[in-house]
């Protein structure tokens, strides 16, 4: 047999330190392979995938010298981390894909601040959608305005129509690239019984960085003897859980009977804090399994010998600052879905379903119950002592997770109890009892007296993510690594 160039299970079971890995093989790496060698090694150890992947095998390579040979024929980074995934959707057709969402960035700064909410942004976030079933010709729609941005002060609301920046019309070739300017005018359309109709104006916008504080909406909508909290959370960005907290507190303090909650728009994010919002709209769940995490053999075994409770995620009482969580014991939750609702948001709906009554209203979901972990090139894959030579992370895909019943298979997304799409001719305005998926979860709630929304005659497809960046948006993750895990 070979010898095992990389990590084993027993060396897992012993606490093997990652370090000596470091001292016996890592001086033996050249300087220009350096980034090439870190993603080996994380993706080796780390990847929920890595015994599909032949080339991350531990018995691939016989010894250091080898696996040089192999990574000096990458001189692109990037080319690399790609090639080390499994059916990544990148290269493979939707239907063949399998790893859609791991990501790798050149600069850790930048994705920090995406994981967190802060990016360079003109303020109008929109969904993109294939004009027609040949899927060339591009078009976007304005879903909000963030305050304090570009758009905020600019001829733009949500519902505007573009189909041309700076006069190029847009198409599956060219939209990334004209929407990664810094500055552009988006040349705007009208909704013409379905058609996209040029209408003559246009609208200059720029990006600045910007911290998107993801409660969009909190209020109380009063139907009746019904009190509506309605909340639009917008991504589970740790830093902002006070002012999730603080939203749910309003809602308690004003002694709201059902809550909408909607996360149309959420792609996702820290797993932790989704545990947190599950805990606000609950309370009475607290120490039991809200979400259980499974990665792969070399991380299940660790755990298995040393901590299994680190893989479960349990209801709680405290927000990250550990301030006690408003919570409001509801035993229903009616919560509103597009086709852009992913992971995390995906995590609260599946992590509540054996506890509560949950309505979903809306779109079909994205799909994705497989979350991440940020990856640094230091000896134990934090942050802390990570090279200073260059800025490369890594944001691999590392664990699946399922709720407490074990379920967790949907990756063909979850689905609505009330099928309705977005119209696009008819947007409607957030937060008002009009707009047509508030207007459906309120029919709901009261009952008769109130005619249901219904879906549109025409329905667009919506672009799938190919960049990193747009795969990034729909992104769960824990906020450290596992504790213990290779760590002296």
């Amino acid at each position: 047999m070979k010898k095992t160039f990389k990590f084993t299970a027993l060396a897992l079971l012993l606490a093997f330190v990652f370090q000596a890995c470091e001292d016996q093989h890592d001086n033996d790496v050249p300087s220009d392979i350096a980034v090439n060698n870190f993603i080996w090694k994380g993706l080796n150890l780390y990847y929920l995938w890595q015994a599909d992947v032949p080339n991350l095998s531990d018995y691939r390579f016989e010894n250091q010298s080898q696996l040089n040979g192999f990574l000096y024929a990458y001189s692109n980074p990037n080319i690399l981390f790609e090639d080390l995934l499994n059916k990544p959707a990148s290269k493979f057709p939707a239907a063949e894909a399998i790893d859609r969402f791991s990501v790798i960035f050149a600069d850790y700064n930048q994705l920090e601040g995406i994981l967190a909410g802060t990016t360079k942004n003109n303020g109008a976030d929109f969904a993109l959608y294939y004009k027609d079933a040949t899927r060339t010709a591009v078009f976007g729609i304005v879903r909000y305005i963030l305050p304090n941005s570009d758009a905020a002060g600019k001829s733009i609301a949500r519902g505007d129509i573009f189909y041309a920046v700076d006069g190029q019309i847009l198409n599956v070739d060219n939209y990334n690239a004209l929407l990664s300017q810094d500055s552009y005018t988006l040349n705007l359309a009208d909704y013409d019984s379905g058609n996209i109709t040029p209408n003559g104006q246009s609208v200059d916008l720029t990006k600045t960085v910007l911290s998107e504080n993801p409660v969009y909406i909190a209020n109380v909508i009063n139907e009746g003897s019904h009190k509506i909290g309605y909340l639009m959370y917008n991504g589970f960005y740790p830093n902002y859980e006070t002012e999730l907290n603080n939203a749910f507190g309003n809602f308690k303090s004003q002694g709201i009977t059902e809550l909408v909650l909607d996360l149309r728009y959420n792609g996702g994010g820290s797993v932790e804090t989704a545990t947190r919002l599950a805990s606000m709209i609950t309370g009475q769940f607290y120490g039991q399994v809200f979400a259980k995490e499974q990665w792969n053999a070399k991380v299940e075994d660790y755990y298995a010998a040393n901590n299994p409770a680190n893989l479960y995620n349990l209801f709680t009482n405290t927000i990250k600052t550990t301030a006690p969580i408003n919570s409001l014991g509801l035993t229903k939750v009616y919560i509103l879905t597009s086709g852009a609702t992913a992971s995390a948001s995906e995590l609260v709906i599946n992590g509540l379903e054996p506890y509560l009554n949950v309505v979903q209203i809306g779109d079909v979901t994205v799909g994705k119950n497989v979350g991440s972990i940020t990856l640094y090139d230091s000896p134990t894959f934090a942050k802390k002592d990570a090279s200073t030579k260059h800025r490369y992370a890594m944001q691999p895909l590392v664990l699946k997770i399922v709720n407490k019943s074990g379920f967790g298979d949907y990756v063909n997304g979850l689905q609505p109890d009330q099928l309705l799409k977005e119209n696009l001719g008819n947007f409607g305005i957030l937060g008002t009892a009009s707009e047509p998926l508030l207007d459906a979860a309120i029919t709901t709630i009261v009952g008769g007296g109130r005619s249901m929304p219904q879906n549109p005659t025409k329905v667009f497809k919506s672009l799938e993510a190919k960049q990193p960046l747009e795969r990034l948006k729909n992104e769960m993750y824990l906020e450290s690594l596992p504790d213990g895990f290779l760590v002296p």
